[in-house]
């Protein structure tokens, strides 16, 4: 069984795209598979669309409201010691939805793909035997910090500071609740490890399935950025990238574009503002998208786990650009499967770099290509997580 705190479609940021192969992994291996996810407000699928996905797996979900209201998240700040962002995953009714589908489908394993839905492992370890693992997607508190200390606003920052202490003590104590722990970089292993008894925890990495992301010859020297802009450190990083890096780099290469697109385009972020640059918005293919653009753009500053579209486009033969904090959890080296870039100037020079020597790039690309075939095949990891779980748990078991 597999929880999900929002349903893992569509396929357009790196977190349904991670959601999506997990189970899709675990299917091919020849697991019964019951996906229960919250449909929330803030990710609501459309009731026609949901009778059209997953049909291959047991699959249910239960309409939950997570908005951030200002009113109750205040309160919680004044009165209370736990995150706002545990509380607003806290529902009665998909509590309800779980202990039913513990009961119909009678799990060996418990999967839950989200820090925030662990207030209900109390529930699954009442009414069922299964082992309970936790995929780590990103270390949370880290997050929070990293945007706390980007953040000038005094009243910002104390809030920030308070919820990152607030998700850090949350995260400690429940990682220590569960049978095992999948994070997905070493680096965050190494942060869990820290709390919680090692031979618990497994480095999973994502998997891409790189046959389906062949390279083409429509690709322009352009640069793209795609992603959640609901999500902070994305919405932060492309702010910084329009505001600060982009005049620059108008500046002095002219004839650079840069595209982006996104779900939860917020107002703040008008791209018609600058010289060069293109907002998408929220495009219907992402695929089709990047399909035609050669240069991925990573201006992130905070964030924590990996960033699933930079594999994407590694496997694709895009050349990436990124920052420290974009590459972190990725086995790529700087100037052999991509470029390094964390200031206004390493940019520009990348940028510059780059339409200078396009074949020098190609060959930086057909490596990154290469290192995900080797260490970030879809099926090879599905395959490997499937024979370890059947050995290091069940296994016990029996």
């Amino acid at each position: 069984m597999i929880l999900t705190n929002r349903v893992p479609y569509p396929l357009n940021d790196g977190g349904n795209m991670a959601m999506h192969a997990i189970v899709n992994g675990y299917k091919h291996n020849g697991w019964d598979v019951f996906l229960l996810s919250m449909n929330t407000t803030r990710h609501k699928v459309d009731a026609h669309i949901l009778s059209q996905i997953f049909q291959d797996v047991h699959f249910r979900t239960v309409d939950v409201d997570n908005r951030v209201k200002p009113f109750p998240t205040l309160m919680n700040y004044l009165f209370s010691k736990k995150a706002n962002h545990v509380v607003r995953f806290q529902d009665k009714s998909f509590e309800e939805a779980l202990k039913t589908a513990l009961d119909e489908f009678k799990p060996d394993v418990v999967q839950i793909e989200s820090i925030y839905l662990s207030t209900y492992l109390p529930v699954i370890k009442e009414l069922s035997d299964a082992k309970v693992i936790l995929r780590v997607h990103n270390i949370e508190h880290q997050i929070w910090n990293r945007l706390a200390s980007s953040t000038e606003q005094f009243f910002k920052k104390k809030y920030l500071k308070s919820l990152a202490q607030r998700i850090e003590i949350f995260e400690q104590k429940a990682w220590q609740g569960y049978d095992m722990l999948l994070p997905i970089t070493n680096v965050d292993a190494g942060v869990i490890k820290g709390s919680v008894d090692a031979a618990k925890v497994y480095t999973v990495p994502f998997g891409i399935d790189a046959a389906e992301l062949s390279q083409t010859d429509k690709e322009q020297w352009v640069g793209y950025h795609i992603g959640a802009m609901d999500w902070l450190p994305n919405k932060e990083g492309i702010e910084w990238f329009l505001t600060e890096a982009m005049p620059e780099i108008t500046q002095n290469i002219p004839e650079f574009k840069f595209y982006f697109a996104g779900r939860n385009m917020p107002e703040s972020i008008e791209g018609d503002n600058y010289t060069g640059v293109y907002n998408e918005g929220e495009v219907p293919d992402a695929g089709a998208f990047i399909e035609d653009k050669k240069i991925l753009i990573v201006p992130i500053h905070s964030g924590g786990g990996i960033r699933v579209k930079i594999l994407e486009a590694l496997a694709a033969g895009k050349l990436v650009i990124s920052t420290d904090v974009g590459m972190q959890g990725i086995d790529a080296v700087p100037d052999e499967h991509y470029l390094k870039a964390n200031t206004i100037s390493d940019f520009l020079l990348a940028i510059s770099w780059s339409l200078n020597n396009k074949k020098q790039c190609e060959e930086i690309t057909n490596a990154g290509r290469q290192l995900i075939l080797d260490k970030y095949n879809q099926t090879d990891i599905a395959t490997r997580l499937s024979d370890m779980i059947s050995k290091s748990l069940l296994h016990q078991q029996s």
